[in-house]
């Protein structure tokens, strides 16, 4: 058993291709280096019915995920394939405030210490992101970095409901979790 979880690293994202052949479909995922956290607070609310003067049933609603994930700098791969940007011949990237919303696989890992326990990898299906804010400041006396910030919802696929899979290094797929999206055996 872990005795403590740190360290967000190893951040990849994997664009959902559909469904093909009944079966969910990513893009390779393609990884999103500088992590700097990840904040996700469950989205859903309790059903609580009452009846002959006690809580006669209660029930929590699973819809997913919503919060932020914070890099050093958003990359370019990122802004274009998840964020719609795209790239004229000369390099520049545009913003267009027209750009369809893109569902992607967020995959990741949080190092954890304690009982031969190394690492816990995560794979959030169905997931989609805002445009960060743009800030930035003077250079003072010492250096405060900027980092990018996107909001996440990470939603239940609709195919199956799955929300997020997990995996810990005693796993089968834990060494080959960032080749592909996982898949349910």
């Amino acid at each position: 058993m872990a005795k403590i979880k740190y360290g967000l690293s190893n951040c990849y994202y994997a664009k959902y291709n559909g469904l093909v052949q009944n079966e969910e479909s990513y893009s390779q995922p393609v990884q999103m280096p500088g992590s700097v956290a990840l904040t996700l607070d469950p989205s859903g609310e309790s059903v609580d019915e009452y009846a002959d003067n006690i809580l006669w049933f209660h029930s929590d609603v699973n819809n997913g995920y919503s919060g932020t994930l914070e890099v050093e700098v958003l990359g370019d791969d990122f802004r274009k394939d998840i964020l719609g940007e795209e790239e004229d011949t000369n390099g520049v990237l545009f913003e267009n405030s027209d750009a369809p919303v893109v569902e992607f696989a967020l995959l990741g890992q949080f190092q954890l210490e304690g009982d031969n326990e190394t690492g816990k990898r995560f794979c959030l299906f169905r997931c989609t992101a805002s445009r960060p804010p743009m800030n930035g400041s003077t250079k003072e006396a010492t250096i405060t970095p900027q980092h990018d910030t996107v909001n996440l919802t990470a939603m239940p696929r609709v195919s199956d409901h799955m929300t997020k899979a997990t995996a810990k290094n005693t796993s089968n797929q834990y060494n080959t979790w960032f080749n592909a999206v996982v898949t349910k055996a």
